[in-house]
């Protein structure tokens, strides 16, 4: 048995998310039907992250094992001949030893949020983005986003349905640029509760359009409905996991 490490760049903007079911096309049941035409086997897909419906992914690490002795290159290029038209695309591919493992070997995951900041509406990143019409103060932002740094209880930013044993996470990073109208917010941790990313960005573009959004008032409320609301799925990317 070969396990094979794959770095993955997807468009979610029609996919149901990463995990597969019933529901709809994901991006694991995508890769799997392209394994399966490949080789006629079906295994399954381990990834760094499993995004949701709407998320798009940079460079998605994922592995799998095949009873097979393949070169990597031409794992890689088999599935992307059978991902022709797909949005799913394999960015590289490598044999890895059996104990490395996408999800559980990973030490830190990175993710990045983009906001349109301008009055008009956008066309060509309309499923790509968070437009705001109206000017986000980004000072603003940047100070809130400095409380959130560190290890807290993040219950006021998880998502009800989140199944993660602790709401205590380490935020590593979170930086906030802006270049012409696009809004760009970064956020590294080891890991991350279900909707974080988005109700943290959801909360800070709340502060910058000028309300009362004290974080710490948030923290230590541990209620869902003292954060902001929920930035839409469009802007977020998961960027890469490091390992």
């Amino acid at each position: 048995m070969t396990r094979y490490r794959v770095n993955l760049e997807y468009d979610g903007t029609d996919l149901i998310g990463w995990q597969e079911n019933r529901q709809g096309p994901s991006v694991q049941s995508i890769i799997k039907d392209a394994i399966e035409k490949f080789c006629g086997l079906r295994p399954d897909v381990v990834a760094a992250g499993r995004t949701d419906s709407g998320v798009h992914a940079i460079s998605m690490t994922a592995h799998f094992d095949l009873p097979l002795d393949n070169e990597a290159n031409t794992v890689m290029r088999a599935l992307n001949f059978y991902l022709t038209n797909q949005p799913v695309s394999v960015l590289s591919c490598e044999r890895v030893p059996d104990d490395f493992n996408a999800r559980f070997s990973c030490v830190a995951r990175h993710y990045k949020y983009v906001v349109l900041n301008r009055s008009a509406a956008p066309v060509l990143n309309k499923n790509r983005v968070y437009w705001v019409p109206r000017t986000l103060d980004i000072d603003a932002m940047r100070t809130a986003a400095a409380r959130l740094v560190g290890n807290h209880d993040f219950t006021s930013f998880r998502a009800s349905e989140c199944q993660a044993k602790s709401p205590v996470k380490t935020l590593d990073r979170v930086e906030i640029t802006r270049n012409g109208d696009e809004i760009v917010f970064e956020f590294s941790a080891r890991s991350f509760l279900h909707h974080m990313v988005r109700n943290l960005v959801g909360t800070l573009v709340e502060i910058g359009l000028g309300k009362p959004y004290d974080i710490d008032e948030i923290f230590a409320a541990k209620n869902r409905s003292a954060a902001g609301p929920r930035a839409p799925a469009s802007g977020l990317y998961f960027v890469r996991a490091d390992y």
